[in-house]
């Protein structure tokens, strides 16, 4: 009797159990599935002026935001605030002209903290699918 009534059990309720068993456990948020926050934490305002400035200076699209904020948390992975800091200084005022410029030109620290962050940033840029403009 026994092996008689398990052939006449219903299928659909072990197979509808069995999705639902599946269904919850892809849906049930696990920590592998979300995105790492970046090492270190650097203020708002400094994450919305690199993507503000990242997206014009990327064809001005606002197709870039993610792209370009993926970009700054890469950056934060690698460099503190304070160093994110100095680094981006030594970057973009590297090419300043006469004796102002020369304290980001001209020193070995300026010109391999402004390559460093040069190449840094590529990276970040590359990893991200950010796209030079047209």
């Amino acid at each position: 009797m026994t092996m008689q009534r398990l052939c006449h059990e219903h299928p659909h309720w072990s197979l509808g159990r069995s999705l639902v068993v599946l269904t919850v456990a892809l849906l049930w948020p696990t920590t592998a599935v979300r995105a790492a926050p970046p090492v270190h934490d650097y203020p708002t305002q400094a994450r919305v002026e690199f993507v503000n400035e990242c997206i014009a200076n990327h064809g001005n699209s606002l197709a870039n935001v993610y792209q370009c904020s993926c970009a700054i948390d890469r950056i934060a992975d690698r460099l503190s605030y304070d160093d994110f800091v100095a680094a981006i200084t030594f970057a973009r005022y590297s090419g300043l002209p006469g004796e102002g410029g020369a304290v980001f030109r001209d020193s070995d620290e300026a010109k391999q903290t402004a390559k460093m962050y040069r190449e840094l940033e590529k990276a970040a840029f590359r990893t991200c699918g950010v796209t030079p403009p047209p």
